[in-house]
């Protein structure tokens, strides 16, 4: 253990943890009694039908099995794989989520490097950060008159406040020695934005971006469970009322690793624009 590496043992504390609460959660759970002979009254109610409960990690198993062995396959409406859920739910988002860059990151600079922009724009800012994304659903529905637009407009909402406040603190962060040799040899200020304060500038925006992937992928699931239609959001709540709890925890560890590989693609992002002075 002493000449492993610290990620290493972090690794191998991941799965004894991992190996532990999954045995720990299949001791926990009574197995299912076989059901014994039916009268003719319990057959036509579904007497006999075993009661939903919390699945077993090796029903959640083989039912990832059954899913992820086929995960695009279409057999209409209601009945589509996990993988075209997803593909749904993350085309929102990301759709959502570049709508609200293109308008955070230039209006976050104009904050960022005016103080007059700053005081004017504030008071509005702090006022529709607090609202619940979900909040706007209803409104959104009634003006755009579309479920799937509705649904973008959500996610813009929501990411929209990380990106805008973190690329406005990382350009009022930019040391004002660099502006001022910047001005010294005459640069523009598009150029002085572009070579000076943004790769100054840069680990913060992205950091803001991180935060903002994370909250668009949490409320997708429950803009989807709103507006119905398709996605993991929609997947879920369509398996609840199926009392498919199987399914449910399941899509419940999908969104969670699809999550994780949000975070990831920024983090190494994040790395790569890391800035030394």
């Amino acid at each position: 253990m002493a000449k492993l590496s610290l990620n290493q043992r972090a690794a191998l504390l991941s799965v004894i943890l991992l190996v532990v609460t999954i045995l720990i959660w299949e001791a926990a759970i009574p197995a299912q009694q076989a059901v014994g002979e039916l009268t003719e009254y319990e057959r036509l109610t579904g007497g006999g039908a075993p009661r939903a409960g919390v699945p077993a990690p090796s029903q959640v198993i083989v039912k990832a099995w059954e899913e992820l062995s086929n995960p695009f396959y279409d057999a209409g409406p209601n009945d589509k794989g996990i993988g075209i859920q997803i593909g749904y739910s993350l085309y929102r988002v990301l759709t959502g989520y570049l709508l609200a860059a293109l308008v955070a990151i230039p209006l976050g600079f104009l904050i960022g490097m005016s103080q007059v922009a700053f005081k004017a724009l504030n008071p509005f800012i702090q006022v529709l950060r607090p609202i619940s994304p979900l909040a706007w659903m209803p409104l959104a529905l009634f003006i755009i008159q579309d479920s799937e637009a509705s649904a973008i407009f959500v996610i813009f909402i929501c990411s929209i406040w990380p990106m805008l406040i973190n690329t406005a603190f990382g350009v009022a962060g930019v040391r004002q020695d660099w502006v001022n040799v910047a001005r010294t040899h005459e640069l523009g200020h598009l150029r002085t934005a572009f070579t000076v304060i943004l790769p100054a500038a840069a680990p913060t925006i992205v950091t803001g971006m991180r935060i903002s992937i994370g909250i668009a992928w949490l409320v997708i699931v429950a803009a989807e469970m709103l507006v119905g239609g398709t996605g993991i959001g929609y997947y879920v709540w369509n398996e609840w009322n199926n009392l498919d709890l199987t399914s449910v925890v399941f899509s419940i560890l999908m969104i969670g690793i699809v999550g994780m590989l949000l975070d990831c693609a920024f983090g190494v992002v994040q790395r790569a624009v890391a800035y030394v002075e």
